[in-house]
């Protein structure tokens, strides 16, 4: 394990060439160099588990030796493209660590960062897919912090609603946010994002819990009506 005076190092080197670095060009300096190293040692060793679920926990494991290092690029960086950042970002998505992967993200997307070259997806619509895919499997589980889910989706969609994106990985978001709002007691909101969630992809899903909601909502206003006259 990493002591604090060695994670405070990396910290501030990794600061200092991130701040020395120029936007758009490759990211450098001595912490990079071995950070990369070490992601690619993480790599190799992730390509021999097969299973998905262990693969998670080995991520799990590995990602913080690259917290200082991404702690320092996010407190001075200028916007150099760094694949180790990026790889970490989509890590703690991976991972379930959606504040994590969203401080990433914003940085990311607000310097013009890429995706490594190994995905195929510019990084607007892998924050907006990943993110969307991880809070509806967090839906699923029954102890599941929708308020939460609601908060990390919104910031998602607005850290990409600038973005070119194709129509149905938008759809999910707004199938997310909608999703996460109806578990959060927000019905009206819910159903405005489901809408938009049809009307982005006609086929993600939504048509039955959209009748579901306009039902809740109408049994709701004809209670609060009959509540108000009596």
């Amino acid at each position: 394990m990493t002591s604090p005076a060695r994670r405070h190092y990396q910290r501030i080197t990794a600061a200092k060439a991130a701040g020395d670095a120029q936007s758009g060009q490759p990211q450098g300096g001595d912490q990079y160099e071995l950070h990369a190293a070490a992601l690619w040692e993480a790599r190799r060793t992730l390509k021999g588990i097969k299973s998905t679920e262990a693969k998670i926990a080995k991520k799990r494991e590995l990602l913080p030796e690259f917290d200082a290092y991404v702690a320092g690029v996010l407190d001075a960086g200028n916007g150099a493209q760094d694949d180790v950042l990026m790889t970490v970002m989509l890590w703690r998505f991976d991972i379930g660590d959606l504040d994590g992967g969203l401080a990433i993200a914003e940085y990311a997307i607000n310097n013009g960062l890429e995706t490594p070259d190994r995905f195929e997806r510019d990084t607007p619509s892998l924050v907006a897919e990943q993110v969307a895919e991880e809070a509806l499997k967090q839906l699923e589980e029954d102890e599941s912090n929708a308020t939460g889910l609601v908060d990390q989706l919104t910031r998602a969609e607005a850290i990409t609603q600038a973005a070119d994106m194709h129509d149905p990985i938008r759809a999910k978001l707004h199938k997310a946010i909608g999703y996460a709002l109806r578990d959060a007691g927000a019905a009206e909101d819910a159903l405005d994002h489901l809408k938009r969630a049809l009307s982005l992809n006609d086929r993600v899903g939504v048509k039955k819990d959209i009748e579901k909601l306009e039902r809740f909502i109408k049994q709701q206003n004809t209670s609060q009506g009959d509540n108000a006259q009596g």
